[in-house]
């Protein structure tokens, strides 16, 4: 299906909006590398700036200044039949689907296929062949109305394929969609990636869809990228404030905060115990810590909550758990677990110092 490449690179783009004397930065001086074939997410609240930049990446929004350079090329300074056949070969889906409500199912793909070449029965085979490949075929008669959302996701996910696109700009494509809706989604849109080499870019605000399939991620605030890198390393490490609240959303370790604040007694401490998160930042945890932990330096460690997941194939996660023991053994085992690329944070103390 896809020919060419999906290299993608921002280099210091800007994009600002002057309205009734003033200005709005939407997008502040933004590079970025997209590889080829990569599954890459860019993450903010509302007004963040991450719909804009994505829409600079096929010009429906012209940034103020900077370069976009699709496969090597700078689109920035192409002419308008340049561009249109460039967009040809980016396509985009949105929250809301933008399907036409008075065509059919395969319509609404044999629309997107006009203009290409193909005749009309040659139109409507490759259309009712990408309704099969996103598993919507069994819809081809009907009408949007009569469509769930994710079923209307899939039939724009098939109108974006109609012209092989090396390249597709995911806009908040799932944040219409129930939270199982959205995994099929995501799995459909990794699949794509992985038998047809599109590179994928995701624009969302929730950060388990970032990691359910993103490799690489930014993290966006008030027009400026804050941080980007590897999905797992933003995950494992992260270093703005914003991009932590982000991933606590996603996690069950935080109501240890609240557990401890509005019910004290529900986690009861000896004078020398203490209440840690622990949290893996390297890819290889494989070795069993905890019971390591316990036979090594004869403390016991009572887990309260646990929250492991797998982000690009390795666990990411950790948890909380009360060291009971000796202070001075309590203080080896959390030097050992430190040693073997274990975040611990110490979230209360026994009375004991």
């Amino acid at each position: 299906m896809n020919g060419g490449s999906g290299l993608i690179e921002l280099k210091n783009v800007c994009k600002t909006y002057v309205t009734a004397g003033s200005e709005l930065h939407a997008v502040n001086d933004v590079t970025l590398s997209i590889s080829d074939g990569d599954i890459f997410g860019i993450i903010g609240f509302s007004g963040a700036g991450k719909s804009t930049l994505v829409r600079c990446i096929n010009m429906l929004e012209r940034p103020t200044s900077g370069r976009v350079l699709i496969d090597g090329k700078d689109i920035t300074g192409f002419s308008a039949k340049e561009l249109r056949a460039a967009r040809k070969k980016i396509g985009m889906i949105f929250q809301h689907f933008n399907l036409m409500p008075s065509r059919t199912v395969l319509d609404n793909v044999v629309y997107a296929l006009r203009g290409g070449g193909l005749s009309r029965a040659q139109m409507r085979e490759k259309a009712l062949k990408l309704l099969s490949l996103v598993e919507i075929a069994d819809k081809a008669d009907a009408y949007p109305s009569n469509l769930s959302g994710g079923q209307k996701q899939r039939v724009a996910i098939a109108r974006a394929l109609a012209n092989d696109p090396k390249i597709l700009l995911c806009d908040e494509a799932t944040s219409a969609l129930d939270p199982q809706t959205t995994r099929q989604i995501l799995a459909l849109l990794k699949k794509l990636n992985e038998d047809f080499g599109i590179t994928i870019v995701l624009i969302t605000h929730e950060m388990a869809a970032v990691k359910e399939i993103c490799s690489r991620t930014a993290v966006m605030d008030h027009g400026n990228v804050i941080e980007h890198g590897e999905t797992f390393s933003i995950f494992a490490d992260p270093r703005e404030k914003l991009t932590k609240d982000f991933i606590a959303t996603t996690s069950n370790l935080k109501k240890i905060h609240t557990l401890l604040e509005e019910n004290p007694a529900a986690v009861p401490l000896n004078d020398s115990d203490i209440v840690v998160k622990l949290t893996y930042t390297e890819r290889s945890v494989s070795e069993p810590l905890i019971s390591a932990v316990t036979q090594k330096f004869g403390v016991l460690l009572n887990i309260v909550f646990a929250d492991v997941d797998i982000v690009q194939g390795a666990p990411i996660g950790g948890t909380v758990a009360v060291i009971s023991g000796e202070r001075e053994r309590i203080t080896e085992a959390v030097k050992y677990l430190t040693d073997k690329n274990v975040a611990v944070e110490v979230i209360k103390s026994g009375t004991a110092q």
